[in-house]
């Protein structure tokens, strides 16, 4: 089954190069605006062996790690307390709402009077739009915990940290790692529009050089790494998932499937 659907999907990313390949070959669009597959391959082996490409890939990925790094440690512990803490979720609830809407890019203005172009500046951006998604996930693992599991443990005298850890905690876990797969994605995509944007070093940055400058097959070039980055990202978060999922009914059954 594995097989053929990734034979499936091979065949798929193949038609749709080679239709890339043709629709400008056609004159269907103009090859100025959209260069065909052979050209824009052609600019990401060019890009490969420039050294400034590696430096503003590393640039765009330490402001992605750095960011969901605090996005995430920030989202579960303040999820947790917000929870746990008696009247603190209702406390909160009416700011949470109002600033879980604002769209990161909204900030910055912000984000450039602060820190300029500086990588506090993707920083800002990246985990003020990470951290509500593994927060709101956050909270809602923790109003998952079954009440009488939560009352047994009690009874048995466990204290504040032990019922964390064992009753809450798993209960969380699936809702905090979806959190944190959808905060991986939301962190590269602000990563990059902050870089593309406000100018930071990074692989944005150089998408809007080769822009200003004509360069249209190394700017599709650009962006095609930038995709490719980001289907690396899902499949890892996902393949962390599985790992820190493999005794939940959910993985479980599709590992049997």
């Amino acid at each position: 089954m594995k097989g053929a659907n990734a034979a499936l999907g091979a065949a798929g990313l193949a038609a749709f190069l080679a239709l890339g390949e043709a629709v400008p070959r056609l004159g269907l669009v103009k090859e100025a605006y959209f260069p065909p597959t052979s050209d824009i391959v052609g600019a990401l082996v060019t890009e490969a062996g420039d050294g400034a490409f590696w430096s503003a890939l590393g640039d765009t990925l330490t402001g992605w790690a750095l960011g969901l790094a605090i996005a995430v440690g920030a989202g579960i512990v303040i999820g947790v307390l917000l929870s746990v803490v008696p009247y603190l979720r209702e406390a909160t609830a009416s700011t949470v709402e109002f600033l879980r809407p604002i769209p990161s890019v909204a900030l910055i203005p912000l984000a450039v009077l602060l820190y300029g172009t500086e990588l506090r500046s993707v920083l800002l951006l990246v985990v003020y739009a990470a951290f509500w998604q593994v927060l709101i996930q956050t909270l809602y693992g923790v109003q998952d915990v079954d009440p009488v599991a939560e009352e047994t443990a009690r009874s048995y005298g466990l204290g504040a940290w032990a019922r964390v850890r064992h009753v809450l905690w798993p209960t969380a876990l699936p809702y905090v790692m979806t959190g944190v797969r959808l905060a991986a994605a939301v962190a590269l995509i602000l990563a990059i529009t902050a870089e593309l944007v406000i100018g930071a070093p990074g692989l944005g940055a150089r998408i809007a050089v080769a822009q200003t400058s004509q360069a249209v097959p190394e700017m599709y070039a650009l962006i095609a790494v930038a995709g490719l980055l980001g289907l690396l990202i899902n499949v890892g978060a996902r393949s962390v998932e599985r790992r820190a999922l493999a005794w939940h009914q959910s993985v479980r059954g599709e590992v049997t499937v």
